[in-house]
């Protein structure tokens, strides 16, 4: 809880009966111990903490067995597939192909489930994200598009355990994560999850960076935001927050990203796992010259589970979804900078942890022997990560205006890929 390791999953929060709660989550948003618990109950909350701790090999095997797909960097598959929502309001609404969302809409009004464990961004403080068990479309939609700050789904276990009939859970890979290690514990909290699903994760920003990007536009009380959105409007899609003044602020998703570097949550850094590995299916954004100029938002889909797999053929039978079959080559390089962000730069930057005597996470196994050259190119990205986190570096940028800044941002980091695209594809594949 007070290293940067936690990845605010909440699943402590959850299993601790409200004696452990988040507290100050417009700031560092950690857990924070309000009563004691027994040992027992600390040694169940430890074993579902996986932010120091997870057996990536040992969780494969026993949830996937042998699939006939796997790659280091994306974990084992059944099938990969190009997709989206033939429901052209489900695409919309969804941040690339509203794939996840038909998925969920789709076992809801089937009866295989009775409610999906979501996170909406909150009716009380529309700034914050929260999490539901939804149990209508509607609802289902409102869980709909990616939330680049904070989210804790797992600090609902509660009420996922009390919860009557078959749900789906939907979370990113730490959250996951402790979900199937509570499975595999036996644990009662999670008896009721039939499916899992997920999104391919980049990073988690702290609210710092809305309210940063407020004060960049001159509004300088985060309270007034009506609605708060990361996706809006045609794939891409825009960063838009909704004053209760009436005023509107936009700015592209990719412009949105110069936020990135200032407000970055620490253990977005060590997280190994870019594509959901341990979830029925997951799914990004299809990041290619093809599918991009053709706007309206592609997916790029595993199916990890057999029931994952036959889930999407039968949904593709019955007209919900559009699948295309894709390579795994394919799926490297659609994504490359993501793989090489986290499964060689992660990596590298817990060597760099260690060596200044920090805890670092345990993930059962190691990725080693990188380039020199990609060593050296890591160096220069962590020293950006700690330079541009301060106060200082944090106060300067809002003297700029979002839109210019957007721009610079943009501009650099193409020319960035541009410069070291040939190391970070050295034996990428």
């Amino acid at each position: 809880m007070r290293s940067e390791l936690c990845n605010r999953c909440g699943s402590c929060v959850g299993l601790s009966g409200d004696r452990i709660r988040f507290g100050d989550r417009e700031g560092k948003y950690l857990p924070e111990i309000r009563e004691e618990l027994s040992d027992a109950e600390y040694d169940r909350i430890w074993n579902a903490c996986t932010g120091g701790r997870f057996d990536f090999p040992a969780m494969r095997k026993q949830i996937f067995g042998d699939t006939p797909g796997f790659h280091t960097y994306m974990g084992p598959y059944q099938e990969l597939y190009i997709g989206h929502a033939l429901d052209p309001g489900l695409r919309e609404a969804g941040a690339s192909g509203g794939i996840l969302s038909a998925i969920l809409i789709y076992l809801l009004e089937k009866g295989r489930i009775d409610g999906a464990v979501v996170t909406r961004m909150s009716r009380r403080k529309p700034w914050l994200t929260e999490p539901v068990i939804a149990t209508s479309r509607e609802a289902i939609l409102e869980g709909a598009q990616s939330k680049y700050i904070i989210t804790s789904v797992n600090e609902i276990l509660g009420s996922i355990a009390a919860f009557e009939g078959r749900l789906a859970y939907v979370g990113l890979p730490g959250q996951v994560q402790s979900v199937r290690k509570l499975q595999q514990a036996g644990d009662r909290s999670v008896k009721n999850i039939k499916y899992i699903f997920g999104p391919f994760y980049g990073n988690t920003l702290h609210f710092s960076s809305v309210r940063s990007f407020l004060r960049s536009h001159g509004e300088k009380d985060h309270t007034r935001i009506r609605k708060l959105y990361f996706r809006y409007g045609e794939w891409p899609g825009n960063m838009r927050v909704e004053m209760d003044s009436g005023r509107i602020i936009e700015l592209k998703k990719f412009h949105a990203n110069y936020l990135i570097p200032f407000h970055i949550v620490r253990n977005s850094l060590y997280c190994t796992d870019f594509t959901n590995e341990f979830t029925d299916i997951s799914g990004g954004d299809a990041w290619a010259p093809v599918y991009e100029e053709r706007g309206k938002g592609f997916s790029l889909i595993i199916a990890r589970s057999v029931a994952g797999r036959d889930l999407l053929k039968e949904m593709e039978k019955e007209g919900r979804i559009d699948l295309s079959p894709v390579t795994e080559q394919e799926c490297i390089e659609m994504h490359s900078h993501g793989y090489d962000f986290k499964k060689r730069g992660a990596f590298i930057r817990t060597r760099f942890r260690k060596l200044l005597g920090k805890d670092i996470p345990d993930f059962g196994y190691e990725l080693k022997g990188f380039p020199f050259s990609r060593i050296m190119m890591e160096l220069v990205i962590s020293t950006l990560f700690l330079v541009l986190g301060t106060g200082a570096a944090r106060w300067m940028v809002e003297r700029f205006s979002p839109e210019f800044i957007g721009r610079l941002f943009e501009r650099s980091r193409t020319r960035w890929k541009r410069s070291t695209y040939r190391i970070k594809r050295n034996e990428l594949g």
